[in-house]
């Protein structure tokens, strides 16, 4: 197989390398309009999607594979089994924005193919020496998701769950207790912002390839902003409603949130306000119940954000 060195650019490293650091300010209970009482109660989901690796579409071979054969639904399935101790997996949209994660050696990881229907391009790479990779997989695919939805409600890496996970049980108990959809939005949006605090620990000595695990933060109540929007994301996911982990800029500082659909709204991805029917955005870390100063340190004051990926 002809491999060819890469140097690995800003942009690759600034994906995976950049603390993802936000504040968080109080916000109670009290003080948001409530959507329930309305004597309807909300079908609470108990099956979740599960992605699977078929083997009806695949390239590569034992040490990297790639299986598209479920990419309709919205994902494609990554496995490395070779030997470099660092992997890197490029997967280029059809509007031609680059996403980039870390691949970890052993079993299947899932990645959505959030651009939608189109061409996609996958790239594995083995780190060579200093900062060179090798090329060692390259692969087109065509993809014509069945649902625009899909890519947003299945687990991936970045919002993984599964159903033995607490924080997807506790999703369950929150919407036993909802009216509706919007209702369940609000409950989980509420728990997390006045339970989660910000980590101030880990923000200073996050390291490259971090990535959340959502029953951690639950348990310990504590994370930084990846932490709140995958934990907010697997929540709301798991109980059917499509949502986007959104990693962008606020202001100048690198930055996750999520948006989420909502049938009164759509997609909620501008600014944070609840009227007691609708969201303007869905920032848990900005609106949590950390210091002002904890939001000065790291973004300001989140006024102005740039939407980069949706994972």
């Amino acid at each position: 197989m002809h491999r060819k060195l890469y140097s690995v650019c800003v942009f690759f490293m600034l994906i995976l390398s950049v603390p993802l650091l936000i504040g968080c300010q109080k916000r109670s209970a009290d003080s948001a309009s409530k959507s329930g009482g309305t004597g309807q109660k909300r079908t609470t989901v108990h099956e979740y999607l599960s992605p699977a690796a078929s083997g009806t579409v695949t390239y590569g071979d034992d040490a990297i594979s790639i299986d598209a054969s479920n990419t309709s639904d919205g994902y494609v399935m990554v496995r490395y089994k070779g030997t470099a101790d660092k992997v890197k997996l490029q997967i280029t949209a059809p509007d031609a924005s680059v996403y980039s994660y870390n691949l970890s050696p052993g079993s299947y990881e899932t990645f959505p193919l959030s651009g939608g229907s189109g061409s996609y391009h996958i790239d594995v790479l083995e780190h060579a020496y200093d900062n060179m990779y090798a090329l060692a997989l390259s692969q087109d695919i065509s993809v014509t998701i069945s649902d625009e939805f899909k890519p947003f409600l299945y687990p991936n890496q970045y919002v993984w769950f599964s159903s033995d996970d607490e924080a997807v049980k506790y999703g369950e108990k929150l919407s036993d207790s909802s009216s509706g959809d919007l209702d369940y939005v609000e409950k989980v949006y509420l728990y997390i912002t006045e339970n989660i605090t910000y980590d101030d620990a880990l923000a200073a000595s996050v390291t490259p390839g971090y990535l959340p695990d959502i029953d951690t933060t639950l348990q310990t109540k504590k994370g930084i902003c990846f932490d709140y929007a995958s934990l907010m994301a697997a929540m709301l996911r798991s109980q059917g409603i499509p949502t986007k982990l959104v990693v962008g800029y606020s202001g100048d500082a690198y930055h996750a949130w999520i948006s989420v659909y909502l049938k009164e709204t759509g997609w909620v991805d501008k600014i944070i306000e609840f009227n007691g029917k609708s969201w303007t955005l869905m920032d848990p870390t900005l609106a949590a119940n950390n210091s002002r100063s904890s939001v000065q340190k790291y973004i300001g004051d989140g006024s102005n954000y740039t939407v980069k990926y949706s994972y």
